[in-house]
């Protein structure tokens, strides 16, 4: 099969490059083919955090994310060893908490919806481009494409066949479900960061966020460390996240621990060769603290810019694109978060963190409201 455009991976990067492109090129839109490995409602480790970026971006496509079952955080909370900073926006919801097997089900079916073929359930083996296309060599069979959209996350496929030496920045994650506390110290509809195994060699943090699965109120609890910290003993991510979850009442023996890599975003990496761009987590996520739902959102929206230019140029070679990322607000946020990230990080003394996340509470939240959030307004 032929198609323009072939967009390997069914998330929200990929359904996003999807969507943007509808909506700038509308008669692309049945020259567009996503394929996913897997069937929707599929299972996907993420915390499902929304932030407003993320909201811009889907109301500026028509879509209403409130749709899908959620929970509203009132406030998010950034600790180290329980105390703090608190964040509460005035009349709205801090954070948004989805189950992203939910989310990328809608976000396919509203991608259905606008004419752009959605196949389930293909798994891919190897994309090879040429001078006149791209083969996309999958198990139910060939396609070939103008150009490839890899949108197939941090252990994808994609990326290791166009750029097979290119550099790993690959962070460490734990995460899990579990029932509400009867007696935590923590508000049962916020959500908490803390940042205490940050001294102990972790460069991260744990999270607590309220969720639910199937109507059922739940806590997601994990552990993220970036995971570039070099040498020494640090102790187990199972073990610090343990800790945590004890001193709010919780017993992780009790729950089914998972674990997923997390590809972070490098300036100095490549993110595309003639015909094939990365996007989303392929591409990179935040630094800092492993988002990748509104930045995979934003992805989406700068590869669509690239891809109608090229469309309308009938020139795929692609070389904008790096560029267009780099002056985007998407990719300034990038930088700007993976900068915090080596700063926050690499200072892992117990009183820099006390200082950072207690004392130097209003100059945080100036940076990040300034450098970290509020790209997704910026972009045009």
């Amino acid at each position: 099969m032929e198609k323009d455009l072939i967009i390997i991976g069914g998330g929200p990067s990929g359904l996003s490059t999807a969507l943007h492109l509808a909506q700038l090129r509308p008669d692309l839109s049945p020259r567009i083919l996503v394929l996913e490995k897997a069937h929707y409602p599929r299972p996907k480790l993420c915390a499902g955090g929304l932030v407003a970026d993320a909201e811009i971006l889907l109301q500026r496509l028509g879509l209403d994310v409130r749709e899908i079952p959620r929970v509203d955080a009132g406030a998010a909370h950034f600790d180290f060893a329980g105390r703090g900073l608190k964040i509460r926006l005035p009349r709205s919801h801090t954070l948004r908490l989805i189950r992203r097997d939910e989310f990328d089900a809608w976000l396919a079916a509203k991608a259905r919806e606008r004419g752009i073929e959605v196949r389930e359930g293909i798994r891919m083996l190897d994309v090879q481009p040429d001078s006149d296309g791209v083969m996309v060599f999958t198990d139910a069979g060939n396609f070939r494409a103008q150009v490839v959209v890899g949108a197939d996350g941090s252990n994808g496929i994609t990326k290791r066949c166009i750029l097979p030496a290119g550099p790993l920045f690959t962070a460490r994650t734990l995460e899990v479900l579990a029932q509400l506390p009867q007696d935590g110290k923590h508000d049962a509809n916020e959500a908490y960061f803390d940042f205490f195994p940050v001294p102990k060699g972790i460069a991260g943090y744990t999270w607590d966020f309220p969720t639910q699965v199937n109507g059922l109120p739940m806590r997601c609890w994990g552990i993220y460390d970036m995971n570039f910290l070099p040498g020494g003993e640090r102790p187990p991510l199972k073990e610090l996240l343990a800790a945590e979850m004890a001193r709010q009442g919780c017993d992780l023996g009790d729950c089914d621990l998972q674990s997923h890599p997390i590809r972070w975003f490098d300036p100095f990496q490549r993110f595309c060769v003639p015909r094939v761009l990365l996007v989303g987590d392929a591409a990179g996520a935040d630094p800092i603290f492993g988002e990748g739902i509104s930045m995979a959102l934003g992805y989406g929206k700068v590869a669509a810019q690239e891809l109608a230019d090229a469309f309308r140029r009938e020139k795929f070679d692609l070389t904008g694109y790096k560029r267009r990322l780099a002056w985007s607000p998407l990719g300034q946020a990038l930088v700007a978060r993976w900068l915090v990230g080596y700063l926050v990080y690499s200072f892992n003394w117990k009183w820099f963190q006390i200082l950072l996340w207690r004392v130097l509470k209003p100059v945080v939240i100036l940076v990040a409201w300034l450098f970290l959030l509020n790209w997704a307004r910026r972009m045009r």
